[in-house]
């Protein structure tokens, strides 16, 4: 009965994390990881919601992929893939608690470049070290999105190549990520089976949130951006704080 209702609590926050993802181009993780850390140990969280993010991330990349900025997507993932072996370390030697600290911090320094309209420049140094940190951030949080969000924001992208090229780098990162966690032996029961679950409710949330997003222009596009980000950050900090 327990391990009923923690998938379906699971289902209800893969469906509210994937419909923020599709409307803001991001946020999967900032919403899952999060929550489901207040349903299962944080660690566990973070490779559930690897998992069912691979599926979310596909299906924006796959329909929205004439809108993507393919050259950045990959120079961003060879940056990625040189900060997934620290992020394995981080995951590995950190307490739960500190582990939750550390998502809600790094949500919140990329929340103050978002509102502060810092502009970054597409270089490939720059795209490289952004990705480096996403890297270590998607193998030890779970929550790889909010340096590339800060980048592609200050890159000046509009709503449907920021979503699409945050798709691609995504997808690559979630396939690395897991194939990362499985070499650790760090996926567990619990963990794979909120991910399958996760994997057809993510459908729902995408058709949900790509309707909403239609109807959004770029300024209002930002402020949910913001929003989202601000929202995560408060949450993660809160569980930090109070374990």
């Amino acid at each position: 009965m327990w391990q009923v209702t923690t998938l379906l609590v699971a289902a209800v926050i893969v469906l509210l994390a994937s419909t923020v993802h599709a409307v803001t181009g991001f946020g999967y993780a900032l919403v899952a990881t999060p929550l489901l850390a207040l349903t299962v140990d944080p660690h566990t969280a973070v490779v559930a919601t690897t998992l069912s993010a691979l599926a979310m991330t596909i299906t924006i990349g796959v329909r929205q992929r004439h809108h993507a900025e393919w050259k950045v997507a990959m120079i961003a993932m060879a940056g990625i893939l040189l900060g997934m072996p620290l992020g394995l370390w981080i995951y590995g030697a950190t307490s739960e608690r500190v582990l939750t600290a550390l998502i809600g911090v790094g949500v919140l320094g990329c929340t103050l470049m978002v509102w502060r309209r810092v502009k970054v420049p597409g270089n490939v140094p720059v795209l490289v070290g952004v990705g480096l940190l996403s890297g270590a951030l998607s193998t030890s949080t779970g929550t790889n999105g909010p340096p590339m969000v800060a980048a592609f924001q200050g890159m000046g992208y509009d709503p449907r190549k920021f979503r699409a090229t945050l798709a691609a780098v995504f997808a690559g990162t979630s396939v690395f990520s897991l194939i990362g966690f499985a070499v650790a032996g760090q996926v567990n029961s619990q963990s794979l089976w909120i991910g399958l679950v996760g994997v057809p409710v993510v459908q729902l949330g995408y058709f949900i949130g790509d309707a909403v997003f239609s109807r959004i222009d770029p300024d209002r596009f930002r402020r949910v951006v913001l929003l989202a980000l601000i929202v995560s950050a408060g949450m993660t900090l809160f569980s930090a704080l109070n374990n």
